[in-house]
């Protein structure tokens, strides 16, 4: 587990190392104003639906389905599958490029009449993304079924690297329509990575050989979760659409928060997906025995993570952006959003133990009661005490998520959950009274190193997950 989860790791840190340069390139060159603002709101809806990809959407409902079959009919499920997942990714892109005004009007209702224009018109390019998108997932999946992590976790690296490319060169000259190009380039090339080795696998999408009614068992499968991505891409709707109205340049610090807070997940995310493959092939005790695992890694990585994250924003923000948010709500939005980091670290994991059993209907209703508090919470803090409101609001409902997943589960008395987050908040409230009054400065960051480091050394010595 911990070596796949370390390579899978290491491959994913490419990518999200690129997709923050894409936007540290982005706010360098344009600031953080209408312009940039109408880019962001263009890219959401492609950003989501690749987002919602890389996330294992499809890999948590087809890795079952797949895995129990043989050599051949895997390669005739997937070969029946392929032809229906392109054309809804056709269709997709068409909704989307058609849709464009009323997407933007939906999605930035607070941008002025030249931004929202702009986002038209890079909306309408960057919905030829979809079709990469879902294929690079669909050939995912052979790869993830026997163990092959890495190839298939380089998708957001290859995906980025165009676009940094062109700002790297471009600069204040780059303009958005070629950003929005040089990112549908790296959609095809997503897939293009994986053609090779899926081809020798018996990949055919043209076969007559189809397994028939693969479509039909998938779908009833990913229903559930796709209800559940579907309230999640909801939310992060309504927090941009809040975001727009709380005046210019508040998506784009929303977006860089956002971006930010990802840095930490990628191993949590990638340690997701090694569980999902592993659990899926066991049962019982030894399934419980990975998830107890699971979660103490996940532990593990995100406390040290928020920590750093929340005692030394005001620095990360100086060194990262100099002079392009200064005086801006970006280091206390950064600090607030480590919170529900920490305590969302292992709600992936509890729901992907239900999926690994073929339950997913369960995790959706924990999810949406989830979403429906953080809904309420988001319609009505930011309006009160500005953008520190949209943190809240998301903490609000992985508490709500993560206590149901729990319960539903019968995991309540197994899981030493109450002590982690006692600590955890014990930990925060301690780096959030000493180290981020301390304004920008090496001494905050060494500090803020010196107690992350600490936090992760005695936690490892705690929890020990790689004991079974």
């Amino acid at each position: 587990m911990f070596n796949s989860t370390l390579w899978l790791t290491l491959a994913t840190l490419l990518g999200l190392a690129t997709g923050f340069a894409r936007e540290w390139l982005l706010v360098a060159a344009w600031g953080a104003g209408s312009r940039s603002d109408a880019f962001l709101v263009a890219l959401f809806l492609p950003e989501a639906l690749r987002m919602t990809m890389a996330g294992g959407l499809l890999a948590a409902a087809a890795l079952p389905l797949y895995s129990l079959r043989n050599n051949l009919a895997q390669q005739r499920w997937l070969n029946g599958l392929s032809p229906w997942l392109l054309l809804c990714a056709l269709l997709l892109a068409g909704l989307f490029a058609f849709g464009a005004p009323l997407w933007v009007q939906l999605i930035g209702p607070g941008l002025g009449e030249v931004a929202r224009s702009q986002a038209v018109d890079n909306l309408f390019l960057l919905a030829a993304c979809a079709p990469g998108f879902i294929l690079h997932a669909v050939l995912s999946i052979p790869l993830q079924a026997r163990e092959r992590f890495v190839l298939a976790g380089l998708g957001s690296f290859v995906f980025n690297l165009p676009a940094v490319i062109y700002l790297g060169l471009m600069g204040a000259e780059s303009q958005p329509q070629h950003v929005a190009l040089a990112c549908l380039l790296g959609s095809l090339l997503m897939p293009l990575s994986l053609l090779v080795p899926v081809w020798r696998l018996g990949w055919r999408p043209y076969s007559r050989d189809g397994e028939v009614g693969a479509g039909r068992e998938l779908l009833s499968k990913i229903g559930p979760l796709l209800g559940s991505n579907l309230a999640s891409q909801a939310l992060a709707l309504l927090e941009r659409m809040v975001a727009s109205m709380l005046g210019e340049g508040a998506v784009t610090w929303i977006n860089l928060a956002r971006k930010l807070i990802n840095l930490p997940l990628i191993a949590l995310m990638n340690l997701n997906q090694v569980l999902l493959g592993m659990m899926s092939a066991r049962q019982g005790a030894e399934r419980l025995g990975l998830l107890k695992q699971g979660l103490a890694a996940a532990t593990i990585l995100s406390v040290p993570a928020s920590l750093g994250l929340a005692g030394t924003s005001p620095t990360l923000v100086a060194l990262l952006f100099p002079g392009q948010v200064e005086g801006g709500p970006l280091p206390l939005l950064l600090a607030w959003f480590a919170v529900p980091l920490m305590f969302g670290a292992w709600n992936a994991l509890l729901a992907r133990y239900a999926y690994a059993a073929g339950d997913t209907h369960m995790p959706l209703h924990c999810e949406l009661w989830g979403s429906v508090c953080t809904a309420l919470l988001l319609v009505s803090l930011p309006f009160a005490i500005g953008l520190i409101g949209v943190a809240l609001a998301a903490l609000s409902g992985v508490l709500v998520t993560g206590l149901l997943l729990m319960r539903r589960q019968g995991l309540l008395t197994d899981l030493d959950w109450g002590k982690q987050w006692l600590l955890g908040i014990l930990l925060l409230g301690l780096v959030a009274v000493a180290l981020n009054p301390l304004g920008p400065g090496w001494l905050q960051l060494g500090l803020g190193t010196l107690v992350s480091s600490l936090a992760l050394v005695a936690l490892a010595v705690w929890l020990r997950p790689w004991r079974k």
